[in-house]
């Protein structure tokens, strides 16, 4: 196990709370990533104590295998207008940097007021991308890792904590 549910839950709260002081006073909008921000997506907006939209996107560049393919596919697009809005886009972890920064470059085109990202993992050993998340709960080394919304295949998503694979 890398992160307990104890540990991934108090990590939220203190991102929730720091996302909230960033965010008063402005139109804040969550962009989750599908499938695997769901289960973390769902715990931050719980920890920001703000009027929140919530919205859902889907992208691909993995399948079922371990790494990216490297081309990424809008599966389901964004369905709200998010012009004027202040965008978080949630991911379970930013590998590559791919998916993140053609998400973030995707959204730009849709004139928010700005956009930001926050993951629950970061794993900048394998950064193809320059982009650094603005929101982080956890820093890792280059393992493949699953639960807390995380896959492989088509399984372990519901694990309450992240645990390395190999």
């Amino acid at each position: 196990m890398l992160f307990s549910k104890e540990q991934i839950n108090s990590r939220i709260e203190e991102l929730g709370k720091i996302i909230t002081e960033n965010y008063e006073g402005k139109n804040l909008y969550v962009l989750s990533l599908l499938r695997g921000s769901f289960v973390y997506a769902a715990d931050l907006v719980r920890a920001i104590d703000l009027n929140t939209k919530i919205g859902f996107m889907t992208t691909s560049s993995y399948g079922h295998d371990e790494t990216s393919s490297g081309t990424v596919q809008v599966v389901h697009d964004i369905a709200d207008n998010i012009e004027g809005w202040d965008v978080l886009i949630v991911d379970d972890i930013v590998d590559t940097g791919i998916t993140m920064d053609f998400v973030v470059e995707h959204i730009k085109k849709l004139n928010p007021n700005s956009v930001k990202t926050c993951v629950l993992l970061d794993k900048p050993s394998r950064r193809k991308i320059d982009i650094k998340p603005d929101y982080c709960c956890f820093e890792i080394e280059d393992v493949f890792v699953v639960g807390y919304g995380l896959n492989y295949g088509d399984f372990y998503r519901n694990v309450p904590y992240v645990f390395n694979w190999e």
